[in-house]
């Protein structure tokens, strides 16, 4: 027997999850996208997890430039996140962001909770995504609350 993908799709809404925006920087060339795909792996090293999806125009930077950085979202930035995943406009994206420069180059995301920033060391094939480990090289700290995802809608963190 064989699961769908509206099936799939459907049962994994179910998993909440935190927001993230993976960036990347191939030369002169920048390009983000949304990703809730996204885990630790390691401690020592530190380690993560970032599944691209072969169709995105990112996943073509990350491979010619060999570094990401994941972008933690806060509660504050579901626009930039509908932003990042939209395909209308999706070579302006940067446009208007005050961005830095993550130490491997990579943009960092203003306003983000915390940001990874990634060398890659191993890639994946994964059906219709490319898995991507990536070693923490630098960690930049935001403050706020966390972006969620459940059930194909925003949610909050619910803090007593």
């Amino acid at each position: 027997m064989s699961v769908g993908p509206e099936q799939y799709k459907a049962a994994m809404a179910r998993w909440a999850t935190g927001v993230t925006i993976l960036t990347s920087r191939a030369g002169d060339e920048i390009h983000g996208m949304t990703v809730s795909d996204f885990c630790g792996a390691s401690l020592g090293p530190a380690l993560v997890l970032v599944c691209a999806d072969k169709a995105s125009n990112t996943l073509g930077v990350i491979e010619r430039g060999g570094i990401f950085a994941v972008n933690l979202l806060s509660s504050e930035q579901q626009a930039l996140s509908d932003r990042f995943a939209s395909k209308e406009d999706e070579m302006q994206r940067f446009d208007g962001l005050a961005c830095t420069e993550a130490a491997t180059g990579a943009p960092i995301l203003p306003g983000a909770l915390v940001t990874l920033d990634c060398r890659v060391t191993a890639a994946h094939d994964a059906g219709d995504h490319v898995i991507f480990v990536g070693r923490v090289e630098a960690i930049v700290e935001g403050a706020g609350q966390p972006l969620l995802h459940y059930g194909g809608a925003y949610a909050a963190l619910a803090v007593e």
